[in-house]
Parts: C-alpha cells; sequence; structure tokens
C-alpha cells in the first residue's frame, strides 16, 4: 500500500541504513527504515489523501514521518544533506540525491539502500567491506568524527557487530578516532551508554575497551582513567561468552571498587537497576562462591532466602555469569525460590506469645530449613518447637 501509494506519485522510496546490511547477512531486521525522494510536507499530504494516520510527529524537523499502516509502524525520512553540524546536532537540508545521502551517513556498511524490487544502492563499497567484515567510515574518517562525535562509539560498536578478527582495522579511522576522541566529553551521557551497552554484548568485547584505553576515549566516557582492571575484564568476557550478560555484568570487571560505579553513573546516568547490579557484583564477586562439597549453590541459594531485595535471583545468575560457574548458572536459572513454611501466627498458635521469643524461634527455624535444603515442610519444623 505504501510502495503503491508512492509509486503512483512518482517519489523513490528504498528501505535505508541498518535494515539494508541486516537483511544482505541474512539476519531478520529489528527495525525497517525507509529513506524517499518526497519531502515531508508532500508525505503528510499523500498519507492524508489515502486516509493513512500518521504517528509520533516528533522527527519531522529532521524529515522523517511515520505512518500507521496495518498495525504496523512506517518510519520514512526523506533523503539529507548536512548543511551545518557541531558534532551533536545536524542543521540538514532536503535533497533527491541518493549518493548525498549516503555520503553523510557514519560507515560505509550502513550507508546503502535496498530498492523494493530487490535493488542495491551502494555508493561507497558498503557491500564489500560488509562481506570482508570490514568497517570503515563512509569517506574520510576525521569528517564524519567531526560532524557527530558519537560515531567514535558506533565505530567500536559495529566493529564488534561485524568483524571477525580483533586485529582488522582500518588505521586512518584509529588515527582520526585518537585525534578527535575528547568531542566525546560534549556528548551526553545517554548516548554514550546506548552505543557502549551494545559494544560491551557483541563480540570482541574486551578487545574493544582495550582500544578505548589505547585511543584515549575512556577517559570522556566515565571509565576508570588509570585503574581500569582491563586483566579482570578479558578473563570475564571468557566467561560470559554465549550467556547473554547484560552490559553491566560485563563492565563490572573493569571497576576495582563500588565508587567506579557510582562515577560511571554520575557521566552516563545509567538506570537504577544497572547501577544497583554494577554495585552487587563488585562487592560479593570474591566472597560470594561456590561451596564445595555436594551442593556448591548452597550458598547463592541462601543469600537468596535471606535477601530482601527484589530481583535478587537474576542478580546472582548475573554473578554466576560473571564467575564462570556455566552449570550452576544453568540450575540457578531453573531454580524455584522456596517460601519458608512457618509464619509468626503458627507460633501463636501453639502458644508462643513473646514477640522476641517468635522472631528468635523463626530464625532458628529457618536456620534448620536451610540445612535440610529448604525440603521440611511446616509440621517438620513445628515438631522442634518445644510448647510453653
Amino acid at each position: 500500500m505504501v510502495r503503491d501509494l508512492f509509486n503512483k506519485n512518482k517519489y523513490e522510496l528504498r528501505i535505508a541504513g541498518g535494515a539494508v546490511r541486516d537483511l544482505l547477512i541474512g539476519r531478520q531486521p529489528e527495525d525497517v527504515d525507509f529513506a524517499t525522494t518526497a519531502t515531508p510536507d508532500r508525505m503528510k499530504e499523500l498519507f492524508h489523501a489515502a486516509g493513512i494516520r500518521l504517528i509520533n510527529n516528533k522527527g519531522e524537523k529532521h524529515g522523517t514521518i511515520t505512518a500507521r499502516v496495518n498495525n504496523q509502524n512506517f518510519e520514512i525520512t526523506t533523503l539529507r544533506v548536512d548543511v551545518v553540524t557541531d558534532g551533536r546536532h545536524a542543521d540538514v537540508e532536503f535533497t533527491t540525491d541518493w549518493q548525498a545521502d549516503a555520503q553523510r551517513r557514519d560507515l560505509t556498511i550502513n550507508a546503502m539502500f535496498l530498492g523494493l524490487d530487490g535493488t542495491l544502492y551502494d555508493y561507497f563499497d558498503g557491500y564489500e567491506d560488509l562481506k570482508n567484515h570490514k568497517v570503515r567510515f563512509v569517506g574520510d574518517p576525521s569528517q564524519r568524527i567531526q560532524e557527530d562525535y558519537l560515531r567514535i562509539m558506533r565505530y567500536f560498536r559495529f566493529y564488534g557487530k561485524v568483524a571477525k578478527e580483533t586485529g582488522d582495522h582500518d588505521p586512518k579511522a584509529f588515527k582520526s578516532i585518537k585525534q578527535y576522541a575528547k568531542g566525546l566529553a560534549g556528548i551526553s551521557g545517554e548516548r554514550i551508554w546506548f552505543e557502549l551497552k551494545k559494544t560491551l554484548i557483541g563480540n570482541h568485547a574486551a578487545h574493544l575497551v582495550n582500544l578505548m584505553y589505547e585511543l584515549d576515549v575512556a577517559q570522556y566516557i566515565g571509565l576508570p582513567v588509570i585503574e581500569g582492571n582491563l586483566e579482570e575484564l578479558n578473563k570475564v568476557c571468557k566467561n560470559v561468552y554465549h550467556h547473554s550478560p547484560k552490559p553491566m555484568t560485563v563492565l563490572s570487571a573493569l571497576f576495582r571498587i563500588q565508587d567506579d560505579v557510582l562515577r560511571l553513573d554520575l557521566r552516563l546516568k545509567i538506570s537504577k537497576e544497572e547501577k544497583q547490579l554494577g554495585l552487587f557484583i563488585i562487592k560479593y564477586r570474591r566472597d560470594l562462591i561456590k561451596a564445595d562439597g555436594p551442593d556448591p549453590l548452597k550458598p547463592y541459594r541462601d543469600f537468596i532466602i535471606d535477601s530482601r531485595e527484589p530481583d535478587v535471583q537474576s542478580r546472582i545468575c548475573e554473578l554466576l555469569k560473571y564467575q564462570g560457574e556455566e552449570k550452576l548458572l544453568k540450575t540457578m536459572e531453573q531454580w524455584s525460590i522456596p517460601r519458608f513454611p512457618v509464619s509468626g501466627h503458627d507460633l501463636r498458635r501453639i502458644g508462643i506469645v513473646s514477640g522476641k521469643e517468635i522472631g528468635t524461634m523463626l530464625q532458628e527455624l529457618r536456620n534448620t530449613w536451610k540445612k535440610s535444603g529448604y525440603l521440611m515442610d511446616k509440621e517438620e519444623l513445628l515438631s522442634m518447637v518445644k510448647s510453653p
């Protein structure tokens, strides 16, 4: 329906950017964005005339119109060229030149278009780079980076997504990243964290964080300037491989003390959940470890039973990933937290009325229950209580 509407009015419509990259490697794109020669005002006229609802007009000033068709959102952006850039934002001008639009994009693998008839439009050898697992900036790396310094972080992110080897970088990109790393100081923490998170859970994460130090990037994105524990990070990246860790699980390895998490939060504005996970892992990574003997998970289970924190089982699973305890992780993920079967009400029913005595007795029974592997039921536990 959308394609026919644009064809009928002599406007070109092509799939753009990341969706093209994903389709070319046989991956289902998370989002499909479109580009067009029609201006935003003309798109609005076409959609209104066709009775198609428009939603979310926030992107309109940048040339993006979102149409709702058959319960799906179609995000369509007019071809653009950058007129003025300040390293964070760009003033754009609309164009009908597909190559000019591709030239303003960050990386060659993100600068391709795919016609709805299957024709690939590739002006900067992006497909060749994709097939060869190369990550290159479009044109001059220094110019691309100065247009938007966040592109430094996007380089790392896409290297982890596309490259097969750790040492297959473009030397010109390295030189430009080091030269303009300071520009990241002016980029918002939220934008940096979005890219860094994806880098941490991609391939080559330890290698890429090492590079952030070598290329003087780390100091501008909230990472410990001198004391980053790169050796621990290398080890943990191997531990968590194939276990879908949360980004903070990986990044915690770099931190030596909890204050490192707080400093990261000041710069990147991470979520409360992410901050708490980082603090948790740093606090317990050396002290909360598996037990010797037949029940190695017991310390972790006891911790969960005794904890009043929400989501503690999820945090324990992240800790097990961090520690490389693959077998214990599988068991913990399937474990249903048992409920302590005795309450204060049960003790009152058998004649114990002192609040202090009830508290002491409940703790004793809870310890006995834990030693039984959480198997003793209410009757067994209450049978151990001496009636007054």
